[in-house]
């Protein structure tokens, strides 16, 4: 089962379940724990979403086609919005093998990277407020003062107050190598600062009958990140995914969710620790693409990050 939430003009932030590429509007329902994700979220610490969802009628409620709502956002259309809202975004790093490589051959100080990664203890690092997310088809931003920006493809958890990994959606880790390779210390000004964190475009819900020790099967999916670069047209209503057409592939790279150095559950836990998160929280789990050291995003470039069994999350780099 997927969820997303999108924007009617007029009456704001919806809850919508995706069933057959249409999105049935889970908030009209007047059911309280489907008025926000942060509302969902807590409820799900005592009632599972499956059982919640098997209480809606959905044939009686107000329906809406998903290619509808996949557009560029605007105050005066509807659109998809990121699958979060109170949440704190936070990452994971250096959790592939991949990742270790390329932090080493950006970074002054090379040995903290090698370091971290045969470590007991992971890298997390506060990433996001959810209200700055942007979600599909909004802009993801290139610092001004950074030479060397690029996407950084994840999966992301959805946890709730309990830290109970719920959902699944798709991350982008927007990140300026320069920066942090500087020094590390930098890493904060290199990942978090304006659209520099985007998600999407659903949430794939877990299966909730799956032992929480081994969450779902999603250490084997597939992840790809896609760059295309062109004349495509950002000011019209046409969404990235229909404006690459006309644009030139300048980057694809793959990789799986099964080469991630840890479990998921032990990030989570990891997360958790003296920590708490009233609204629940997203957990990106660590990039396994990272394009060669001669490659920057510019401005106009349409990123598609697709992970098998939750969609396609694009997004147009913006120059900030």
């Amino acid at each position: 089962m997927k969820l997303c939430q999108f924007y009617l003009p007029d009456q704001g932030a919806r809850l919508g379940q995706v069933v057959a590429q249409q999105v049935y509007d889970l908030t009209s329902s007047g059911l309280s724990h489907f008025t926000t994700i942060t509302a969902l979220l807590q409820t799900s610490t005592t009632t599972t979403i499956g059982s919640l969802l098997q209480n809606v009628d959905l044939p009686t409620l107000p329906a809406y086609a998903y290619a509808e709502l996949d557009r560029p956002p605007a105050p005066d259309v509807p659109h998809l919005l990121p699958p979060a809202d109170r949440q704190e975004v936070w990452a994971a790093g250096v959790t592939y093998a991949w990742s270790r490589e390329a932090r080493v051959r950006e970074a002054q100080s090379k040995e903290i990277y090698v370091r971290v990664y045969e470590a007991k203890r992971p890298e997390l690092f506060f990433k996001s407020l959810g209200e700055k997310v942007v979600g599909p088809n909004n802009w993801i931003g290139l610092r001004g003062d950074s030479h060397w920006n690029v996407p950084e493809p994840e999966l992301a958890l959805i946890l709730n107050p309990s830290m109970h990994i719920v959902g699944y959606t798709i991350g982008n880790d927007v990140s300026s190598r320069d920066i942090e390779g500087e020094n590390p210390l930098y890493l904060p000004q290199a990942k978090v600062y304006r659209h520099a964190c985007a998600l999407g475009p659903v949430i794939a819900l877990a299966d909730e009958n799956t032992d929480v020790s081994h969450p779902m099967d999603d250490q084997t999916r597939a992840v790809r990140l896609t760059i295309c670069r062109g004349d495509a047209d950002q000011g019209g209503h046409e969404a990235p995914a229909h404006a690459a057409e006309s644009a030139g592939v300048v980057f694809e790279g793959k990789t799986s969710t099964a080469e991630i150095h840890r479990s998921l559950t032990e990030l989570v836990g990891y997360l958790g620790r003296y920590n708490d998160f009233p609204y629940g929280a997203v957990l990106l789990t660590g990039t396994g693409i990272v394009p060669d050291d001669d490659f920057t995003l510019v401005d106009g470039d349409l990123v598609a990050i697709e992970i098998e069994g939750i969609g396609v999350l694009h997004n147009p780099a913006r120059q900030m």
